[in-house]
């Protein structure tokens, strides 16, 4: 008889799936052998040439199973306007019958694998432990590097700790309800497919995908949707960050998250190999950041995941070379092409592409091909222990004190290389605006801007506007001393002519080393009508080709554009149907008043 609520969950999940068997899983090195052994003779997996990419495997989705379905993924709280403008809603009790429906039988004639993971260090009082039922072994696998699977998990959930139930299924049994038996396929997955997230309870239901954060339901379902509603609820923050520690010449260091939509630059900064001569910067965390307020009176950061899912295309030994140190051994990569001498290739990583290739899809590619040999959205997943800039305090239980918050976006106007926020109601602002510039075709006066407050707007499990409260209420119920301090950052700014003005990439060091010398007091800043802007000779120029006028370019800040940017802005808060917090309505009438006085 089942003991306790785990074991009766899964005994319920079991009785409704109807697996032939049930795995409960320990995140070991011989589970690992077993299931990687198990996908190879399937051929879900292909093992890479041992000698070049040693204990790493390339798996192939399909076609129709390459990406999140944002369109698919729902907040079904009790109330719809919990959910909020940005997200998709669905009454519970409604979208439980349908997924009951279709969880009905959905594994028979697989294995049910019982997953217990832990996000963060498991005896970290920031840690949330979670349960993730599935019944795909590439699933298990990736959760042993993106989580820490572990008994150790099942004993804190004995003992009474709270935990996630997390359920996911492929939705392709392998027997159907008249006991009819048939072939597997490399990749199964069912053509409808829902993400489903109960805040009041705690849940997490995913059906029909296999891939990516679809399927491992700690990575954004649990750190971030169902995490914000717990942060919400706690009075800590669950943040799509990634989270940096920078050392100074004088060994001075300084802790940093950051908030960047996709496409802008957030995992070079994360493993950011610095230009300035004695600067370090280490990698504490790539995505995740959980962050809290801690004994100390300061907010307290850790990464809630152990590994990185990171997208391949673009990464290479010029643009993240620490990227690719991390990847030469024990990864999957998933959707990636495959070389003839058995290794792995994606657009971006050779200047020159080889002569053949076998394609994402399995197919030969060569050069002349018209569509690239691995997917766009083509991924490795790899143990963060394996960064050679990772911090030895990227898994302290404690984690570490934030001195800094940046916030950045895609732009290629308007915004300057970097900016300083008066304060932390001006922060919140700078956070709830972040916006990217989609394409040059598509620019108006300022561009035409795609919203992504601080880069959540696919993971916030809740009303945007009540998340953007629960910012101002935490960092306001800090000691003012105490508060990271909050930077606005944008490495994309161009000339009249669409060329960069910023070189990026480690030079972006020397963002991170004036940003650190404000926090210490060592430089001064000049006020603008959006915040406080370096000043030339205070800011590390040495050793670039960066004009009196290029400079000047880069920290433009032009009032009739952002005039039209505050108008915009303006217009964007109108979707929340009133419910903008008053300090940020507060913010944008002093930022129309300073712009006016010019």
């Amino acid at each position: 008889m089942p003991k306790n609520r785990l074991e009766k969950w899964v005994a319920t999940i079991a009785k409704l799936t109807k697996p032939d068997n049930i795995v409960w899983c320990d995140g070991s090195a011989k589970e690992w052998d077993e299931l990687t052994q198990l996908l190879v003779a399937n051929g879900t997996f292909i093992k890479l040439n041992e000698d070049l990419r040693p204990n790493s495997y390339l798996a192939r989705t399909h076609r129709g199973d390459v990406a999140r379905v944002e369109d698919r993924t729902f907040i079904c709280s009790e109330h719809q306007a919990d959910a909020g403008p940005t997200n998709n809603w669905r009454e519970p009790n409604k979208m439980k019958v349908l997924l009951r429906g279709l969880f009905a039988g959905a594994m028979r004639g697989r294995t049910m694998y019982v997953v217990p993971f832990s996000m963060g260090p498991i005896d970290s009082p920031l840690a949330r432990y979670g349960v993730e039922i599935s019944d795909s072994p590439y699933v298990v696998l990736n959760m042993h590097l993106m989580t820490r699977v572990s008994p150790l998990v099942t004993e804190k959930i004995a003992a009474g700790a709270d935990w996630v139930p997390a359920i996911h299924s492929v939705g392709a049994p392998l027997v159907d309800f008249h006991g009819d038996r048939k072939a597997d396929t490399t990749w199964p997955c069912n053509a409808e497919k829902y993400i489903c997230h109960f805040p009041e309870t705690k849940e997490i239901w995913s059906f029909g995908s296999g891939y990516g954060g679809n399927a491992l339901l700690g990575k954004k379902c649990m750190s971030l949707r169902i995490g914000s509603t717990m942060a919400r609820d706690e009075g800590w923050l669950a943040e799509h960050m990634l989270i940096i520690g920078a050392t100074s010449p004088e060994g001075k260091k300084h802790h940093f998250a950051a908030a960047f939509p996709s496409a802008c630059g957030k995992t070079n900064l994360a493993m950011l190999q610095p230009t300035i001569p004695g600067w370090k910067v280490e990698t504490i965390g790539d995505d995740i950041a959980w962050i809290a307020p801690g004994a100390d009176g300061r907010l307290r950061a850790i990464n809630p995941e152990a590994g990185f899912f990171g997208v391949a295309p673009g990464t290479s030994m010029k643009t993240n070379a620490n990227a690719m140190e991390t990847i030469k051994s024990n990864t999957i990569f998933t959707n990636v092409a495959l070389t003839d001498d058995g290794d792995v290739w994606w657009e971006g990583l050779t200047d020159t592409p080889p002569d053949h290739l076998i394609d994402w899809v399995g197919d030969d590619w060569t050069p002349d091909n018209s569509f690239p040999a691995a997917h766009p959205n083509s991924r490795f997943t790899v143990s963060a222990a394996q960064c050679p800039t990772i911090s030895s305090e990227w898994d302290d239980p404690q984690g570490v004190a934030l001195d800094a918050i940046l916030f950045g976006g895609r732009r290629a106007t308007n915004v300057p290389l970097v900016v300083q926020s008066r304060d932390w109601q001006h922060g919140v602002f700078m956070g709830a605006t972040i916006s990217s510039e989609q394409t040059a075709a598509a620019e108006g006066p300022v561009g035409q801007l795609r919203r992504d407050p601080f880069a959540m707007l696919p993971f916030c499990g809740y009303n945007m506007a009540d998340y953007w409260q629960h910012w101002l209420d935490v960092g306001l119920g800090i000691e003012e001393s105490k508060r990271p301090k909050v930077f606005q950052v944008n490495w994309f700014r161009k000339d009249s002519e669409g060329k960069f003005l910023w070189p990026g990439f480690g030079e972006n060091s020397r963002v991170i080393e004036w940003i650190a010398n404000r926090i210490e007091g060592l430089v001064d800043a000049v006020d603008s009508p959006i915040g406080k802007l370096p000043i030339k000779k205070e800011f590390n120029l040495a050793g670039l080709k960066i004009s009196e006028k290029q400079f000047n370019q880069i920290f433009e800040v032009n009032p009739e554009s952002w005039a039209v940017e505050a108008e915009m802005t303006h217009k964007y808060f109108k979707n929340f149907d009133g419910n903008i917090p008053t300090e940020l309505h507060d913010q944008l009438w002093e930022l129309t008043n300073r712009l006016a006085k010019i």
